[in-house]
């Protein structure tokens, strides 16, 4: 008895290559390199979706570390009086509110500084 496998060999042929619509050359045409580079660009998107956070957590620091020194203030510092001032905020929200509402800021290295 002689058994294919034509339907779904075509469909996983198919999955591939739209993964690959876009790349350059014979990347996005010819299945065997397509599919290293598709396997490749999975790996990657999967390194920079863990990446991703790291540089958001960067970015926040930042944006404190600017706030704080404009009141004489080094962002370390700030950060170690907060904790042993019992106030646990997050770094995202601490930069939301350096960048949107300075006034509830300010009043937080007031008690940093104390």
């Amino acid at each position: 008895m002689r058994v294919t496998n034509s339907v779904a060999r075509h469909a996983r042929k198919k999955k591939v290559l739209k993964r690959a619509s876009g790349y350059y050359g014979d990347k996005s045409r010819r299945l065997r390199m397509a599919t290293q580079q598709v396997d490749k660009s999975l790996v990657h998107a999967y390194t920079d979706r863990k990446d991703k956070k790291g540089q958001y957590r960067q970015l926040w620091i930042m944006r404190i570390n600017a706030a704080v020194r404009e009141e004489g203030l080094s962002y370390s510092k700030f950060i170690s009086a907060l904790h042993k001032a019992n106030i646990t905020l997050n770094r995202k929200m601490l930069s939301e509110m350096a960048v949107r509402d300075p006034l509830s800021f300010k009043k937080l290295i007031d008690i940093a500084k104390q």
